[in-house]
């Protein structure tokens, strides 16, 4: 009677994780952490979620499972956990229209039709290209045979000690192409370049873009604006140096996840500003576009869209090292939503309705924000299931959002090249 029972509680555990994907845990406490943690992998990998379950039923039912009405009652509660996390699947499916929505409501139902064709030839399909399944069957598997990536060059020093980044281009070495620059997450204490953005950087560097990933130092030895003064340290080293490695120092557009989407939405809009540039006041830091995915965009909490008081302590004692009573002044100047002005960049804002730790919310508030403020078109993707966290490796919706990645990059950079003059020199292209 052991095979049943067991199977019983093992189908009720692996029913929590699917229940968890559709309805997370939200408010405040350790709970949204954990609801992060186990919807996470759940609601990205759905389909290796039901092949390793019909293995282990299989197993189940070979060991006598179904000999008692517990393993009957086990099976029904795994084919309702499979629905389940088939409705998952179908939600990362419909990313693909939500953020073509997006899209055309920013910038035109013909957008697409607006991209140079030597970019647009990079996009290969457009907004339908076909889902390439096979890449899907590894999620980990991320590196593509076209790409180097020159690891570890030091662009400045912070806290006594070299800071680095990682360039990521085509191995036929093309020049005078654009620039991605990514800012990793890791709530301002952890992370690194090495972990975040792969699948974007990768088939970026794929279509030809060069893609920087850059470290900076963290709290709770870095004060904030420490991890933003670094980042410009190394845009300004992307400026000088850049098109050493292919690319063109004109055109940089900036990414980033969570902390690292907080921190690259503030180097959008706080160019040039000389108190984020002690040392190299008169440096360039303006970027041409900015791609926030699952941002941070108030430390202030002003409309309330956060519960609990995780955040807050955490920003309070690591890295802001005092209250909002005791400094507002320096909170507010963190938080994007407190610095935007006419003159932003185009941005497109992605965020997951099933964010536990960074409610939709925020971003709701930011992208109204932005709209009512800024000169420059902004889009705005909320994906339908989507958890923190949801693009660091392959899978069905990583793949379909950094395709809009990728359309909206090649929209503001075709605009880039459509205003150079004519004398300019154009970008080259791999041919593969």
């Amino acid at each position: 009677m052991t095979a049943p029972w067991l199977f019983l509680a093992v189908s009720l555990f692996g029913a929590w994780f699917t229940f968890n994907g559709h309805r997370p845990i939200r408010g405040g406490g350790r709970w949204p952490v954990v609801s992060f943690a186990a919807g996470w992998l759940t609601t990205e990998l759905a389909l290796h979620h039901i092949a390793w379950q019909a293995v282990a039923t299989l197993v189940f039912v070979y060991f006598g499972a179904l000999s008692a009405w517990p393993g009957w009652v086990g099976l029904a509660v795994t084919a309702a956990s499979w629905t389940g996390l088939l409705a998952t699947q179908r939600q990362a499916a419909r990313a693909r229209a939500v953020c073509e929505d997006a899209l055309q409501r920013a910038f035109g139902p013909d957008y697409f039709e607006r991209i140079r064709p030597e970019l647009k030839s990079k996009l290969t399909g457009g907004p339908a290209r076909p889902v390439d399944w096979k890449q899907l069957v590894r999620p980990f598997s991320i590196r593509r045979p076209t790409v180097d990536c020159t690891k570890n060059i030091p662009y400045g020093r912070g806290s006594g000690k070299d800071l680095h980044l990682d360039v990521f281009r085509n191995k036929e070495h093309p020049t005078g192409c654009p620039v991605l620059f990514q800012v990793h997450g890791g709530a301002w204490i952890m992370g690194s370049k090495d972990e975040q953005a792969l699948p974007l950087m990768n088939q970026l560097a794929e279509m030809g873009w060069v893609c920087v990933s850059a470290n900076y130092r963290l709290s709770p030895h870095a004060t904030f604006p420490d991890h933003l003064v670094d980042l410009k340290r190394a845009l300004t080293w992307v400026r000088e140096h850049i098109a050493e490695y292919g690319g063109d120092p004109g055109f940089v557009a900036v990414t980033g996840g969570s902390a690292g989407g907080h921190l690259c939405t503030l180097m959008a809009l706080t160019q040039n500003d000389p108190q984020y540039q002690p040392g190299f006041e008169t440096a360039d830091t303006s970027v041409s576009a900015c791609l926030p995915y699952y941002g941070v965009y108030d430390f202030t909490n002003r409309n309330q869209t956060r519960h609990g008081e995780g955040m807050g302590e955490l920003l309070e004692q690591r890295v802001m090292k005092g209250s909002m009573q005791e400094i507002p002044e320096a909170w507010h100047r963190a938080s994007p939503i407190s610095c935007i002005d006419e003159k932003a960049p185009p941005f497109f804002i992605i965020h997951g309705q099933n964010d536990t730790l960074v409610p939709v919310v925020e971003a709701r508030s930011f992208e109204r924000a932005l709209r009512e403020k800024s000169a420059a078109p902004c889009a705005y993707a909320e994906l339908e299931g989507a958890q923190h966290a949801f693009e660091i490796f392959l899978s069905l919706r990583t793949v379909l959002v950094n395709d809009a990645s990728c359309r909206f990059l090649a929209l503001i950079y075709s605009q880039y090249l459509d205003s150079r003059a004519p004398a300019d020199v154009q970008p080259s292209f791999p041919t593969r």
